[in-house]
């Protein structure tokens, strides 16, 4: 098994005919992935690669059948690309574009928890399942099949991780990009449960970074749900208070609030194996004899 996408999932693309979104259809095809359709409003009746277009998610889904979608369009327009693939009743949604409006992902972030529908991003890389589907843009030769479950908030720190993991024969069940935007769609504390019931994940990777209170609520959870071995690495622990760095979601407040110091506190205190670097990761999954 895998969590989100799999080999029954039935992708569209929306934005398919720009250039992004043709580049990565093209990648996503070769993959293995099934990308039944996509979506770019006034270009109904073409095709991208074999894959036909259509102007609407909706007739997108009655013709095909797809229950997921990825969204490759500018910052601005994916708010709107997301309530129109909720409306057309897709429950699994990966957003790509990064600095989406804060407003707009509040309102996305209800919406699709009213539809009982799941969003991944924004500034997310997409979400893998090595061996059997993937839905974004990460290089997906570096992803080995496996039984490890990795999240995160950093693409570049996942690939590094991935890479180092994949070269040392340990393979990925299913890798999620949260992204790193403030608002994301789901948080660590929803990608959890779905790991803790996949028999096929054995151990989960979680990398986060400064900012936010993501990382203290999934200790949390950690600590009263999850019976895996959680290894994690909080990025950013030089950083000065009161400047974003990088990601919109990575900055700690004048008091304190957000810092590595504290995640990593209440992360040990959930039991989870704290790493240092990307390469620790991999020191400490292979202590775990998986």
């Amino acid at each position: 098994m895998s969590i989100l996408v799999d080999e029954n999932t039935r992708l569209i693309i929306q934005g398919i005919t720009g250039r992004e979104g043709t580049f990565h259809c093209e990648q996503m095809l070769q993959y293995g992935t099934n990308v039944v359709a996509g979506v770019t409003p006034g270009k109904g009746g073409q095709e991208v690669l074999g894959v036909p277009v259509f102007n609407t998610v909706r007739e997108a889904v009655e013709a095909t059948g797809a229950n997921a979608s990825v969204i490759f369009v500018p910052a601005m327009h994916t708010a709107a690309g997301v309530y129109e693939a909720l409306d057309a009743g897709i429950k699994t949604i990966m957003t790509i574009a990064e600095h989406v409006p804060v407003h707009d992902m509040m309102g996305v972030y209800h919406a699709a928890r009213m539809k009982g529908a799941r969003v991944i991003g924004p500034n997310s890389f997409g979400v893998i399942s090595p061996g059997k589907s993937k839905a974004g843009f990460m290089a997906h030769r570096i992803f080995k099949p496996g039984h490890v479950g990795l999240m995160s908030r950093s693409a570049t720190n996942c690939y590094e991780t991935v890479f180092m993991m994949s070269n040392a024969g340990i393979g990925q069940s299913t890798c999620v990009g949260v992204g790193g935007d403030m608002i994301p769609g789901s948080t660590f504390t929803d990608i959890l449960p779905l790991f803790e019931a996949d028999p096929e994940t054995k151990a989960i990777v979680m990398i986060g970074e400064i900012g936010g209170n993501e990382e203290e609520l999934a200790a949390e959870y950690i600590k009263n749900h999850v019976t895996k071995p959680v290894i994690a690495l909080i990025a950013g622990k030089n950083a000065p208070k009161g400047k974003s760095m990088g990601h919109a979601g990575a900055i700690v407040s004048a008091d304190g609030t957000g810092s590595a110091e504290n995640k990593e506190k209440a992360l040990r205190a959930a039991g989870v194996h704290i790493a240092e670097t990307t390469t620790h990761i991999v020191d400490i999954l292979k202590s775990l004899n998986l």
